[in-house]
C-alpha cells in the first residue's frame, strides 16, 4: 500500500512541476507527434457505430416505459432486443 501512495505523490509532484515550469521549449513544432509516436493506435473499425432510425412515437414511448420499469437505459434495451431477435431468427 505504501508503494502506491509514494507513486501517487511523485505523480502529483511531476504534474505540479509542469504547472510551475515552462515546457513550451520541449515542443518541436517542426515535427508534430502522431498517435504512433505516443504508442497509441486507433482501431481499424470502431467498436460501435452511430445509426439513426425513425420510430413511431408510440413505440418509442412504450420502449422507454419498459426500460424505465427495469431501470435500464432505453437505448441499451433497444440493442438487447435487436440482438435477442437476431439470435432467435438465426437459430430457427
Amino acid at each position: 500500500m505504501k508503494a502506491k501512495a509514494g507513486k501517487s505523490k511523485s505523480r502529483r509532484r511531476e504534474i505540479a512541476d509542469y504547472d510551475s515550469h515552462d515546457t513550451s521549449t520541449m515542443i518541436d513544432r517542426r515535427r508534430p507527434l502522431g498517435l504512433g509516436d505516443l504508442g497509441l493506435e486507433l482501431p481499424k473499425v470502431p467498436p460501435t457505430q452511430v445509426v439513426s432510425i425513425r420510430l413511431p412515437s408510440e413505440l418509442l414511448n412504450q420502449i422507454k416505459a419498459f426500460a424505465s420499469a427495469r431501470d435500464v437505459p432505453y437505448q441499451a434495451l433497444i440493442k438487447l432486443l435487436l440482438a435477442e431477435s437476431l439470435k432467435r431468427r438465426r437459430v430457427a
